[in-house]
């Protein structure tokens, strides 16, 4: 049946309309995927904001003593703590408000390690925040898992205002520490343990760990510059039934904190 000129310029206008679409399509560069292990683009806006500066300073107690402050970027809780000397320590109430805010999103608590806090503490005043930003503390162990989060002796953070950077510059010079950078997931890792280990991990948040070990030279000459100030590395994490046999077990840990168990990363 032969078409009407009518339908013939409607069926030409349709073929040239989708040829110039084709073409058009051809002509535009591939819209190239996220690098693998990127974080969400709604994550990466975030982490700009729990970066950005409070503008004010921390709280101070009644001797005027700047109060460490611990915010949840998760839950929107906050605590001030009173330090009880420049260096930190707090009391027993204190310790539990900050086991509170650092429980794990299932809302089970742990005690924090109180030279945990403390080294916080010192971070915070160094860089004289109004607060810490606290992405995770302590996490569920998993099974075999060695993780010094499952132990309540790790932070991972943030120092609004303050390049991760150089957080982990100044976290390195402690002495018996942990430090972990993590540039794609945009925070610092701290914990405490026998012995000094420094690492960068490139992966993306939820992602598995894509950890590198670095400065080893530097994570010894720490430990030793903190021996000679009279400090000494944490003791290998146990759990054991029999306080008074390990009370007299107990010794003077080496000058390089060494300990076999202790997991080297995280």
């Amino acid at each position: 049946m032969a078409l009407r000129s009518s339908q013939v310029a409607i069926v030409s206008l349709a073929l040239t309309s989708a040829v110039s679409a084709w073409g058009q399509a051809r002509a535009k560069p591939p819209v190239k995927p996220p690098p693998r292990g990127a974080p969400h683009a709604a994550y990466q806006q975030a982490m700009v904001g729990w970066h950005a500066p409070v503008g004010k300073q921390a709280p101070v107690d009644a001797s005027g003593r700047p109060m460490l402050v611990l915010q949840g970027i998760n839950r929107s809780e906050k605590v001030e703590l009173t330090a009880q000397t420049d260096a930190g320590g707090f009391a027993a109430r204190d310790l539990d408000r900050a086991a509170w805010v650092l429980r794990s999103m299932s809302g089970d608590e742990h005690p924090v390690e109180p030279r945990a806090l403390n080294i916080i503490y010192r971070i915070q005043t160094h860089f004289q925040a109004a607060a810490i930003r606290i992405v995770s503390g302590y996490r569920v162990p998993k099974p075999s898992s060695h993780s010094n989060h499952g132990k309540g002796r790790a932070i991972d953070f943030i120092v609004p205002g303050t390049p991760d950077a150089d957080v982990a510059k100044f976290a390195r010079e402690i002495g018996f520490v942990g430090v972990g950078i993590y540039p794609t997931s945009q925070f610092v890792h701290v914990d405490v343990r026998p012995r000094s280990y420094f690492w960068i991990d490139n992966s993306g948040p939820g992602k598995r760990n894509r950890e590198r070990g670095i400065l080893p030279e530097l994570a010894a000459a720490s430990d030793k510059r903190a021996t000679e100030r009279g400090e000494r590395g944490i003791e290998p994490f146990g759990i054991g039934s029999d306080v008074d046999l390990a009370l007299k077990a107990r010794g003077p840990v080496p000058a390089s904190g060494a300990d076999d168990d202790e997991d080297d990363g995280d």
